[in-house]
């Protein structure tokens, strides 16, 4: 009976908590200097569609008027990257405020049996399973070398799949093997260990990156790391929280937590660190997640102190400059939860920098919003493209060789960018997969 009560009154607690906070909406003073660094406004002109007009709706809300179809449209629409957050002179938590809003109208929306069914089915199955996604990964790649996908392509049928196959352009290429298949190993460092850290390989990356998986473990053991892949954890939680899934967001954050402190050891880590800074902006805010959880409230403060983007921890350390020459110009384009969600902007930069024979061209606005923004290129395909189309022109600009970025979404967005806007024969890449090849190049030119 007790563990009952318990139970439910933290069910309680959570759903309570589960809206804008009164004290984060009157942080805003509605100055509008957010607009012009809000791509959706940018985009529509639409003073609902900016960040000031939907805090002013948030506050609608919160003082009792009813969640229409209209609030939920305007909230949607945002790509929540959290530009407007570095415009923000009063320091506007907009984030924090769009998720919790999202948050409230999930827990007060009724949705039909197929909306339902599919939700549940993608957030809730799909994407904290290993199984499910190796599958998915199995039938994409099915689809791609059965040459089914060039011959929609070429022949333009594509078209005919309608809103699907204005999405298709955003797919993956699936690589055999379909999942990144180190769950569960520890990789020594190359010559003596200086750290030890532990990886956290995402969901829809282990199918769709798992050659950026390797590809950071190697950057990493070259940086002297022992690398820890713990296997028991799962998916993020980033695109339920983007949802406004909370509960099942809380039930990951605690999974990966308890799957970082089995492996954890008597040495501890130095890092808990991730390729994807999407997934990276989420995991270090557990500690807001988690919050009134006092199970986990003090865990997911220590979890926050070590978590790193891999960029990050690179950048703060003593890096391996054993590095060969990548003769090419590169433009690096911010992703919006590293630049805007984490601050970190000069690291990736840095990292380019060192690399002999590579030059880094700054791109116009680079810490605009690609229009990828975890599902959103898929919910809001018609906007996302207008959004694309515009940093493609700003990426053209710099006649750049390679486009880096350094998170996944970012990269499928700007492939699919490239294909349709490029000048021809750019590639998109990790800053972690430029580091890796300049450094097979150096210790091919060291042999």
């Amino acid at each position: 009976m007790d563990v009952y009560t318990d139970a439910s009154n933290q069910i309680a607690s959570d759903l309570n908590q589960d809206k804008p906070k009164q004290a984060d909406l009157d942080r805003c003073v509605h100055c509008g200097l957010c607009l012009n660094a809000c791509p959706t406004y940018r985009e529509l002109g639409v003073e609902m569609d900016s960040p000031r007009g939907r805090i002013y709706q948030m506050v609608q809300v919160a003082a009792g008027a009813p969640i229409t179809d209209s609030y939920r449209e305007h909230i949607d629409l945002c790509l929540a990257c959290r530009g407007c957050e570095s415009a923000c002179p009063s320091g506007v938590q907009y984030g924090r405020l769009v998720e919790a809003a999202r948050a409230e109208i999930e827990t007060s929306t009724q949705r039909g049996w197929f909306a339902r069914t599919v939700r549940n089915f993608i957030f809730r199955k799909l994407l904290p399973s290993p199984a499910l996604l190796t599958a998915a990964g199995a039938m994409l790649w099915m689809y791609q070398v059965s040459g089914l996908q060039k011959v929609l392509r070429a022949t333009g049928l594509i078209s005919l799949l309608g809103p699907l196959g204005a999405r298709e352009s955003l797919a993956p290429s699936a690589e055999i093997p379909f999942f990144f298949r180190e769950l569960g190993k520890t990789f020594p460092a190359e010559g003596e260990r200086r750290y030890r850290v532990a990886f956290m390989a995402g969901c829809i990356a282990n199918i769709s990156f798992a050659r950026l998986n390797e590809a950071t473990v190697r950057v990493l053991q070259k940086n002297g790391c022992e690398v820890v892949i713990p296997a028991s954890q799962t998916c993020c939680g980033a695109l339920h929280m983007h949802a406004g899934i909370r509960d099942e967001a809380r039930r990951l954050a605690r999974l990966n937590i308890d799957a970082i402190a089995a492996t954890e050891g008597e040495q501890g880590y130095d890092a808990i660190v991730t390729n994807a800074a999407g997934c990276g902006s989420t995991l270090k805010e557990y500690d807001e997640l988690l919050e009134h959880d006092p199970a986990y409230a003090a865990r997911a403060k220590q979890f926050k102190k070590l978590m790193k983007d891999v960029t990050e921890f690179l950048a703060s350390i003593e890096l391996n400059r054993d590095l060969g020459t990548i003769d090419a110009t590169v433009t690096y384009q911010d992703s919006c939860h590293l630049a805007h969600g984490q601050k970190v902007r000069k690291a990736p930069r840095e990292l380019l920098a060192a690399v002999p024979g590579l030059k880094l061209r700054e791109m116009p606005l680079s810490d605009l919003c690609c229009g990828s923004a975890g599902i959103y290129n898929v919910l809001h395909t018609d906007l996302s493209m207008d959004i694309l189309e515009k940093k493609m022109a700003n990426v053209n600009l710099t006649r750049a060789d390679i486009v880096a970025t350094a998170n996944p979404g970012c990269m499928l967005q700007l492939q699919a960018g490239v294909r349709k806007w490029g000048r021809g024969g750019e590639r998109v890449a990790h800053v972690v997969e430029i580091l890796d090849e300049a450094y097979r190049k150096g210790r091919s030119t060291s042999c």
